[in-house]
């Protein structure tokens, strides 16, 4: 049988690029997560894993340019942005290589021996270890910063943690050229080049999810796709973590005061938010809720001109063109929706922006309006204009699992510390992971406080696939009861080796 062949799209045209790989069998993918395991022992050596994290982000950075239009060439998001994009992916990488150096995440604990207390407590002394080979399944709209070299594969790599990754169809030669140069810095560091695999194709991708030696698994993705990995990986023999990222609606609540106080910034920037990377970010705002009356009107007039003045843009491939399309059309045809600024179809490859505007009462009721409390992947939102605060809340009871939610309040709203806000704040923390307040969910900073993820779909697990934290998805806890002193690992030694932070007795040690 012929192998399938993986080509390189440019979606501005549809046309074939190259031929970059062929569609790896299951033999294909056995072979990769065999080397993939077989290098384990070889990154459990910190100080290489270390030097392997930051040579990878110098290597990316080498070959900017490259790595750039490679990206470009196949996903149409442009120089500008690709070139922020990579600067993010190779920040991560360092400063999970920072983390790897100064060892908290390890969260190594030691309790001593207390024969006084009632029961008798035992020594005991805790860490975490890596749970073996990890599979990454790359996103679609971010082809470095969530694909081959991004935050799963730098996090479970900082971990201990070979990976295989699922090479998206969108961007397989970006794939390929990132492959490599995460590769060639294994290499040039002491490790195995098998520390990263890559494998394209979608049996492939059940394939890996299904092998027996990997561990865990994330996923940047599609509610259906993540679903269907998500079962797999818990239908298995031995059932093993899957930690996706599958969709969200991402909220936005504007309270009367706040339309009031600044009708045209909020527009404005919502329009920004909306049709960033021409609304193809998974925390791209779906649904705003918009109160009734003139300051509303003034905001979706403000929103209205900042969305019909945005230039027409590309998907990232046909497919999503099409859903785009589809979803839009669809959802406009609901009794009492109406579309002042229409998003549809801009040239033969092209789409624009826009927005559908709905009465809010029907979205507090179980209907065929339930259709605008999905995701539509794309540049287009939802203006739900609510007549008072309990109608807006009756809609926000209904929305699923986010990503974000994002309150737009005004300047005396911000400075109580109690009322209909603070009311607001509660309520939005229990649909969503991350809580913005007077600015835009777009744009996820990496750093050791965020939080990436929410409650289903928005993901399956709890656990955030941006920031320092994303390490410990791939780790597991590991208590030493009485184990003597010269048969502990390194990590746990009374001396202290590694010189990692340690909490004694439940108390930080003094350094």
């Amino acid at each position: 049988m012929a192998a399938t062949p993986v080509w390189s799209v440019d979606p501005r045209t549809g046309k074939r690029l190259d031929q970059v790989a062929v569609e790896a069998t299951a033999q294909d993918v056995d072979a990769a997560v065999r080397a993939a395991h077989a290098a384990r022992a070889a990154l459990a050596d910190r100080t290489a894993r270390i030097a392997f994290l930051r040579t990878a982000a110098d290597r990316l950075d080498a070959a900017a340019d490259r790595v750039v239009a490679a990206a470009d060439a196949e996903t149409a998001l442009g120089a500008a942005r690709l070139t922020g994009e990579l600067a993010r992916t190779t920040y991560q990488l360092r400063e999970f290589a920072d983390a790897v150096e100064e060892g908290a995440y390890l969260d190594v604990r030691i309790d001593r021996a207390d024969p006084a207390l009632t029961p008798p407590r035992p020594e005991l002394r805790r860490y975490k270890v890596p749970l073996g080979v990890a599979a990454v399944y790359a996103a679609s709209n971010f082809p470095l910063a969530f694909s081959v070299p991004g935050g799963d594969t730098a996090s479970a790599l900082a971990a201990g943690c070979p990976v295989v990754v699922k090479a998206h169809p969108d961007h397989p030669a970006t794939s390929e050229l990132c492959a490599d140069l995460l590769r060639r810095a294994a290499v040039e560091t002491g490790l195995p080049a098998e520390v990263v695999g890559l494998v394209h194709g979608f049996d492939a991708g059940l394939e890996l999810i299904r092998h027996p030696l990997v561990a865990a698994a994330g996923f940047t993705g599609s509610i259906r796709g993540g679903r269907a990995l998500f079962d797999a990986a818990a239908a298995r023999p031995v059932p093993i973590p899957f930690h996706g990222e599958l969709g969200s609606l991402n909220p936005v609540v504007v309270t009367p005061a706040a339309a009031a106080e600044r009708a045209e910034e909020i527009g404005a920037g919502l329009a920004g938010s909306v049709t960033l990377g021409m609304g193809q970010f998974c925390v791209k705002p779906g649904l705003v809720l918009v109160p009734e009356g003139a300051d509303g009107d003034r905001l979706a007039a403000a929103f209205a001109k900042a969305v019909g003045d945005t230039g027409p843009g590309v998907l990232l491939d046909l497919r999503m063109r099409e859903n785009f399309l589809a979803g839009v059309r669809e959802r406009a045809s609901l009794p009492g929706v109406t579309a002042p600024v229409a998003a549809g179809a801009a040239g033969e490859h092209g789409v624009g922006a826009g927005y559908l505007s709905v009465p809010a009462r029907h979205l507090a009721a179980e209907g065929p309006h339930e259709l605008l409390l999905e995701e539509c992947f794309g540049p287009v939102t939802v203006l739900a204009r609510y007549a008072d605060q309990a109608e807006a809340t009756a809609v926000l009871t209904r929305l699923p699992g986010n990503l974000s939610a994002t309150l737009q309040l005004s300047a005396a709203e911000t400075a109580g510390g109690e009322g209909p806000a603070a009311d607001l704040v509660a309520q939005v923390t229990a649909l969503a992971g991350r809580i913005v307040v007077n600015g835009w969910p777009t744009g996820v900073a990496v750093a050791p406080a965020q939080h990436h993820g929410g409650p289903y779909p928005a993901a399956t697990s709890h656990s955030t696939s941006v920031g320092g934290t994303a390490v410990e998805r791939w780790l597991r806890p590991v208590a030493y009861q009485s184990v003597p002193d010269a048969l502990l690992p390194a990590e746990l030694r009374e001396a202290n080796p590694l010189g990692l932070p340690r909490r004694v007795d439940g108390r930080p040690e003094a350094s």
